[in-house]
C-alpha cells in the first residue's frame, strides 16, 4: 500500500534490507531473511528480530524508497506483504512518474512533486475505501469530490452522507446538496448562475426541530446562536432528521467537556463514523435502553424470529438481539413480550431439525433446566456458530475465575455476615462495638428488622398473601429469574405492588442486577474493605447526607441502617470515581437497603446509576436535565391546554427534577413511593415520564386556575402529599378474588388519590410513549442541554475576565468565540493526543472545570495572533512569528505550554485598550531572554498582571538640535539631555513609587537585547501611512537610548567621555526607554492610536477557517 512519505536516514541500516530493483529515483527492497532459498545467519537473525517484535512494531517484508541522486536521505513511499503487491506500485511509478522526473532541474522540486503525487494516491485510495462502504459507491465518490472542491476543508474532514434538499433564502428556494461530515454540515447550490454556499459546525448548532407551514409542507430547522436555516424537500425526511440529530449529538459530546457523558468506542474515533455506523449505533442505544443493559455492551446480531411462549401456547413474532453477554427478544409491539437471557445462564445453543411447522429452529438451554425455542431464523447457522464461540469463551473465563478463587479460598466462618476491622487498638468497649457495627455487612434486608409505623389492618395482610400467591402462580407459568417472560400480566402484577417478601428478589430480576452479583463474587466485600476508613471530599459529603436519608424511617434512626448506607455509598464512590457521590443517591440507596440485602442493594444502585438512569448522577446531572427537556416537549404534545397556560414550561420541569432524580421517593408518602419504585424497575425511565404526565394531567384544571407560579407549585406538592397506597380497591382494578363476606376498606377520602389508580391512569393514557421515542427525543434535547451549559460556561468565563479588561462586552464575547473555535479546529483536524494529554494533566492538577475549558497551544495562539494582533502588519511575517512565540512564552506563566482565555484576553486588552506605557512594557518584557524562565527568576512581577498603572508626562524634551557649546539658556540653566531625563523619570516614577503594592523593577536590558527590541519596533510599521516618519523616529530613539546606556555605564572620573564602554556593562531600564519614546510624537501617536478591534474580529471570523485549516491539516497529516 502507499504510505505517507517518511524520511529514512540510512537506506540500508545494519544491512537489514536487500535491493531487488532500482533506478535513478526509486528502490524496491526486500527484508533480509524473507524469501531466501537457504537460511543464512543474517537472515535468521533478522527473522528472529521480527518475530520477537510485537505486532505493532513488525515491518512489512517489501518496501519502495524514493531517493534523489546525490542525497543521503530517502523517503519510504510504499510497502507490501507480498512481492506481487509491491510490484504493482513499482510498475505504476515506472509508467506514470519516472519519465516526468527528468525534466526537473531543482532537487527540491522533484521531492515535492513525488511526495504530492503519493499523497494524492493515498487520498484517492481513502475515497475509494470510504465509497465502497456506501450503498451507492459511485454517487458517494462523486459527492465526496464535490465536497472537497467546494468547501476546501482538509481531507481528514470525513464526509458521512449527503442529501438532496432545498434551503430557503427569504421566499426563494435554493435546490442543492446538503453534505453531512463528522464536524460540519455544509450546503452548496448553483442555480441560474447564482451560488449559495455555507458551512455550519456542529458545535454551533443549538437546536434541531421539524417544522411545517407556509411554503414548506415539512422541513428541518437548524438553529445556531446567530441565525436559523430551514431545509425541505428531502426524499426521506425521517432518515435525514435522524442523522442530523445523531451527528450533532456525537460531535457535541466529543468536543465539549461534558464530565461523564460517555461515547461508544467507535464514535470516539471520528474517522470510523459512517452512515451505517450511525444506524447501528442508534439501534444499539435503543436495545440498551429497552433491556437496560450495561453501557459497554456491543450489539452483534439482529434477527427476525419467533419465540415459543408457553403461557400463550403459540409462537410470538419479534426480533432477537445478541450482545456480548445477552440474548434479548422483543415482540413486534414494544413491551408486549420481552425476554432477557444472560449468556452466563446459558448451557448450550443448538440447531434443531427444520420442518414446515418449525422452520430453522434454535434451542437455547439455560441452567434452570428450561429451554427456549426460536424459529424462522434466516441466518441460523452463522448465528449459532457465533453464539457457541462466545459461550465457549465465557465458560472458559468462568472456570478460570472459579479455579483461582478456589485456590485462594481459606477457611471462613459460616456466619451470615462478615466483618472488617480497621482499628483493633481501641480499648473502649463502646467504641469497639460501634467500629464493628460500622464495618459489618448486613446479610438481610433492613425491613426485616425495622418496620415502618403505619396503620395497617388484616385486609392488607390478606392482600399481601393474595399477591404472593399470584406471583407464585406466575413463576410456575412464566418462569422465575432474569429469563422470565415479561408480558402484560407481569405489568399488571407489578402495578398492584410487589409483595414485600418478593420485592428485593424482583427488583434484582427486573433490573438484571442479579447477573452482576453472580458474575462478581466477593467484589462488594473487597470494595468495602478497600474504601472504608478512607477520607476524602466525597466521604465528607456522604457523611453529611447519611441522616437526611428517609429520616422518618426507623431503619435510618438506628446505627445499623446508617452504617449499611455508609458502606454502600462509599463502596460505589470507590467503584465509580467519575460519579463518586451525588445528592439523591443517598435516598435511592436507603430505599434499596430496606428491601434487598446489602450486597444486592449495592448492585441495584449500580444498575440504577449506570444503566437505568444514565448520566444522571454526575456533577452537572446532564442526564436528568436532558430528560427534563424531553419532559417539556412531552407536556406540549400531550397536554396542550397546560402548555397554553404555561408558555414557559421550565417552571414545571424544574419542580419535576426531584421526581426523576429520586424516582418520586422524596415527594410521595413512603408506601406510595415504593409502589412507584416497583413500576420503575419494570418499565425503566418510561414509567417516570408516564407518571409525571399523569400527575400534571390530574392537576391541569387547578394549575390553569392559578396565576402565580408559586401557587402552581403548591398545588402539585399538596397533590403528591395526599397520594395514598390503599390496597382495598385492588380487586376492583385487577379483578382479584375478594372475600365476599368481608368488604375491603372504602375508597380514599376526599382530596386523596390512590397510587394504584394513578399508575393505572398513567399507563392507560400515556401508554403509547415508547422507549424508541424517548431515545430519539433524548438525542435531540441533549444538544440543547449541552449548549445551555456551554452558554453558562461562556458567561462565567467572561464574568471572571471583564473586571480586568477594558474591551467592550460584545467584542470580548466575540473574542471568546474565536478562542473556542481555534480550540475546536485543533480537535477537528489536529493532534487530538496532545489535547487529551493536556486535559489529563489538568485533571491531575485538580484544575476546575472553568480552568480546563478551552486552552490554546503555541500553534493555535500563533494563528489567533496573526488574525487579531494590530501589529506587525504587511510583510513582517517572520518578525510576527518571533513576537508570537515570545508572547506565548510570556503569557504561559505556569509553564504548562497552554494559555487560558484570561491570559489571552489580558494580552489583547493591552494591545487595543492599553496606554503607551503598557505597550512599551510589553515589548520590553518580550525582549528579556529567556522569557519567563531565567527572566522570571530575576523578576517576581513577571508572572503577575500584564498591566501597570498608566503613566504620562507633558514635559517637553529637546534633543539633538544644538551643539554642546550652545546648551545653555539666558539664565544659565543647563539643557543637558541627562538632566531632562532625570526630570522626566521623576514625573514618570512618582506614582509608581507611591503604590502600596509596588512590584519589583524589571531587570535591566543589555545592548544586544535592546537592538532586538529596536528591530521589533521597526517591524511594527510595515504598511503604515507614516512609515518613513516612524522609521526616523525609531532611529532617533535608538540613538538616544544608546547614548543613555553608555552614559550610565561609564565610570566616574576625568576620562569618562573618552573611555570605551564594554558591551557587557551596557544596560538600560524600562523607564529610560519609555522616556526616550516620549521624545518622538510620531512614535507616541502610533502606539497610542486606537485600533478597530471590532473590525479585526469580523475579519478574523471570515479568515479563521481558511487560514488555519489547511496549515493544520498539513502539520498533522496522518502517517501510514
Amino acid at each position: 500500500m502507499w504510505l505517507n512519505p517518511e524520511e529514512v536516514a540510512l537506506k540500508n541500516a545494519l544491512k537489514l534490507w536487500i535491493t531487488e530493483r532500482s533506478n535513478d529515483f526509486f528502490l524496491l527492497q526486500r527484508r533480509r531473511g524473507h524469501g531466501e532459498p537457504t537460511a543464512r545467519i543474517s537472515g535468521l537473525l533478522v527473522g528472529a528480530l521480527d518475530t520477537v517484535l510485537d505486532s505493532n512494531a513488525r515491518v512489512t517484508p517489501f518496501r519502495i524508497l524514493f531517493q534523489i541522486p546525490g542525497s543521503q536521505i530517502s523517503w519510504i513511499i510504499a510497502c507490501g506483504a507480498v512481492m506481487e503487491e509491491v510490484n504493482k506500485h513499482w510498475d505504476w511509478l515506472a509508467h506514470n512518474l519516472l519519465h516526468s522526473l527528468s525534466i526537473f532541474e531543482n532537487k527540491e522540486d522533484v521531492a515535492s512533486f513525488v511526495r504530492g503525487k503519493v499523497k494524492g494516491l493515498i487520498a484517492e485510495e481513502s475515497r475509494g475505501r470510504q465509497a465502497a462502504q456506501e450503498d451507492e459507491p459511485e454517487k458517494f465518490r462523486e459527492a465526496l469530490l464535490k465536497f472537497e472542491r467546494h468547501f476546501g476543508l482538509p481531507s481528514s474532514e470525513k464526509l458521512v452522507t449527503f442529501y438532496s434538499c432545498c434551503t430557503w433564502k427569504g421566499r426563494v428556494p435554493r435546490q442543492g446538496l446538503l453534505y453531512l461530515s463528522i464536524n460540519h454540515m455544509a450546503f452548496y447550490s448553483f442555480l441560474l448562475g447564482k451560488e449559495v454556499k455555507f458551512v455550519i459546525p456542529w458545535a454551533d448548532v443549538i437546536r434541531l426541530e421539524r417544522i411545517s407551514g407556509g411554503f414548506m409542507t415539512e422541513a428541518v430547522r437548524v438553529s445556531t446562536r446567530r441565525r436559523q436555516r430551514d431545509f425541505s424537500m428531502f426524499l426521506n425526511l425521517d432518515e435525514a432528521f435522524g442523522v442530523l440529530g445523531q451527528l450533532a449529538d456525537i460531535a457535541l459530546r466529543r468536543l465539549l467537556d461534558s464530565e461523564g457523558l460517555e461515547l461508544d468506542r467507535v464514535l470516539q474515533q471520528p474517522t470510523r463514523i459512517t452512515k451505517r455506523v450511525l444506524e447501528e449505533q442508534a439501534l444499539r442505544e435503543y436495545v440498551l435502553a429497552l433491556f437496560r443493559l450495561p453501557r459497554a455492551e456491543r450489539l452483534h446480531e439482529v434477527a427476525s424470529c419467533s419465540v415459543w411462549t408457553p403461557h400463550a401456547r403459540c409462537h410470538t413474532a419479534g426480533t432477537l438481539y445478541t450482545t456480548d453477554n445477552y440474548l434479548c427478544f422483543s415482540s413486534r409491539e414494544e413491551g408486549q413480550c420481552l425476554l432477557l437471557i444472560p449468556l452466563s445462564e446459558v448451557l448450550s445453543v443448538e440447531k434443531a431439525e427444520s420442518t414446515c411447522a418449525l422452520p430453522n429452529p434454535m434451542i437455547v438451554s439455560v441452567r434452570s433446566k428450561k429451554a427456549f425455542q426460536l424459529i424462522e431464523l434466516q441466518d441460523r447457522d452463522d448465528l449459532v456458530e457465533s453464539l457457541e464461540c462466545r459461550l465457549r469463551s465465557l465458560h472458559l473465563k468462568q472456570s478460570a475465575f472459579r479455579g483461582s478463587r478456589h485456590a485462594t479460598r481459606t477457611a471462613c466462618s459460616p456466619s451470615p455476615y462478615y466483618t472488617f476491622y480497621y482499628d483493633t487498638a481501641c480499648s473502649d468497649e463502646e467504641e469497639m462495638e460501634e467500629q464493628v457495627l460500622r464495618n459489618t455487612v448486613n446479610s438481610e434486608a433492613l425491613v426485616t428488622a425495622f418496620q415502618y409505623n403505619t396503620p395497617g389492618n388484616n385486609d392488607d395482610k390478606k392482600m399481601e398473601a393474595v399477591k404472593e400467591k399470584m406471583w407464585e402462580d406466575h413463576f410456575a407459568e412464566f418462569g422465575r429469574g432474569v429469563h422470565m417472560f415479561r408480558t402484560d400480566k407481569v405489568q399488571r402484577l407489578v402495578a398492584m405492588g410487589i409483595p414485600e417478601s418478593l420485592r428485593g428478589e424482583l427488583w434484582m430480576t427486573l433490573s438484571d442486577a442479579s447477573s452482576d452479583l453472580d458474575s462478581h463474587p466477593g467484589y462488594y466485600a473487597t470494595l468495602v474493605q478497600t474504601s472504608m476508613g478512607q477520607t476524602s471530599l466525597t466521604t465528607d459529603e456522604i457523611e453529611r447526607d447519611l441522616h437526611r436519608s428517609l429520616p422518618d424511617h426507623p431503619a435510618f434512626q438506628n446505627p445499623t441502617g446508617i452504617a449499611a448506607l455508609r458502606r454502600v455509598l462509599t463502596a460505589y464512590a470507590h467503584r465509580n470515581p467519575k460519579i463518586g457521590y451525588c445528592q439523591s443517591m443517598n435516598i435511592l440507596a436507603s430505599v434499596l437497603l430496606l428491601y434487598a440485602k446489602e450486597e444486592e442493594a449495592f448492585w441495584l444502585l449500580v444498575a440504577v446509576c449506570e444503566r437505568m438512569l444514565p448520566d444522571y448522577f454526575n456533577r452537572r446531572v446532564i442526564g436528568a436535565q436532558v430528560d427534563q427537556s424531553v419532559f417539556e416537549q412531552l407536556i406540549s404534545e400531550c397536554l396542550p391546554d397546560l402548555t397554553d397556560h404555561f408558555p414557559d414550561l421550565s417552571t414545571l420541569s424544574s419542580v419535576s427534577l426531584s421526581w426523576f432524580l429520586t424516582i418520586f421517593v422524596s415527594v410521595l408518602p413512603f408506601h406510595s413511593a415504593i409502589r412507584v419504585v416497583d413500576w420503575f424497575f419494570f418499565h425503566g425511565i418510561k414509567a417516570i415520564f408516564q407518571l409525571a404526565l399523569a400527575v400534571l394531567q390530574a392537576n391541569a384544571a387547578s394549575l390553569c386556575a392559578r396565576v402565580d407560579d408559586g401557587q402552581a407549585l403548591l398545588v402539585l406538592a399538596s397533590f403528591l402529599e395526599h397520594v395514598v397506597s390503599d390496597q382495598s380497591d385492588l380487586a376492583e382494578f385487577f379483578q382479584l378474588p375478594a372475600d365476599g363476606g368481608n368488604k375491603m376498606a372504602d375508597t380514599p377520602a376526599p382530596g386523596q388519590t390512590n397510587i394504584t389508580q394513578l399508575i393505572s391512569d398513567a399507563n392507560e393514557r400515556f401508554g403509547d410513549l415508547t422507549v424508541r421515542k424517548i431515545e430519539r427525543l433524548r438525542c435531540r434535547h441533549r444538544i440543547q442541554v449541552l449548549q445551555a451549559h456551554e452558554d453558562t460556561t461562556k458567561e462565567n468565563a467572561l464574568r471572571v475576565v471583564t473586571p480586568d479588561v477594558s474591551i467592550p462586552a460584545e467584542d470580548l464575547a466575540d473574542v471568546y468565540d474565536l478562542f473556542k473555535t481555534e480550540h475546536f479546529i485543533s480537535l477537528y483536524w489536529g493532534d487530538t493526543s496532545a489535547v487529551a494529554a493536556a486535559e489529563a494533566a489538568s485533571w491531575r492538577r485538580g484544575a476546575s472545570y472553568l480552568e480546563r475549558q478551552y486552552r490554546l497551544d503555541l500553534a493555535q495562539f500563533k494563528s489567533l495572533y496573526g488574525l487579531l494582533a494590530p501589529w506587525p502588519a504587511g510583510g513582517a511575517q517572520r518578525n510576527a512569528d518571533a513576537l508570537a512565540r515570545r508572547t506565548f512564552a510570556l503569557l504561559d506563566s505556569e509553564g504548562h505550554h497552554l494559555l487560558s482565555f484570561r491570559d489571552f484576553a489580558l494580552w489583547l486588552d493591552i494591545l487595543y485598550c492599553g496606554d503607551l506605557s503598557d505597550k512599551v512594557k510589553l515589548l520590553y518584557r518580550l525582549h528579556l531572554p529567556p522569557v519567563l524562565t531565567d527572566g522570571e527568576e530575576r523578576s517576581p512581577s513577571s508572572s503577575s498582571g500584564m498591566k501597570t498603572a498608566p503613566v504620562s508626562s507633558s514635559r517637553p524634551l529637546c534633543v539633538g538640535g544644538a551643539s554642546e557649546e550652545g546648551r545653555a539658556d539666558g539664565k544659565g540653566e543647563a539643557k543637558d539631555y541627562q538632566e531632562q531625563l532625570k526630570r522626566m523619570l521623576q514625573d514618570l516614577g512618582v506614582a509608581k513609587d507611591k503604590e502600596k503594592n509596588s512590584h519589583q523593577p524589571l531587570p535591566l536590558m543589555n545592548q544586544r537585547e535592546f537592538i532586538q527590541l529596536s528591530k521589533a519596533l521597526c517591524s511594527l510599521f510595515h504598511g503604515d501611512p507614516d512609515e518613513n516618519e516612524l522609521f526616523q523616529a525609531i532611529a532617533k530613539v535608538t540613538s538616544l537610548v544608546l547614548q543613555i546606556g553608555e552614559a550610565t555605564a561609564r565610570p566616574a572620573g576625568p576620562d569618562r567621555d573618552r573611555s570605551p564602554v564594554p558591551e557587557s556593562e551596557w544596560t538600560v531600564s524600562l523607564a529610560q526607554i519609555l522616556a526616550s519614546v516620549l521624545t518622538e510624537q510620531t512614535l507616541v501617536n502610533f502606539l497610542e492610536k486606537a485600533c478597530d478591534l471590532t473590525g479585526r474580529i469580523a475579519a478574523a471570523k471570515e479568515k479563521q477557517y481558511q487560514q488555519r485549516a489547511p496549515l493544520l491539516a498539513l502539520q498533522h497529516a496522518p502517517r501510514r
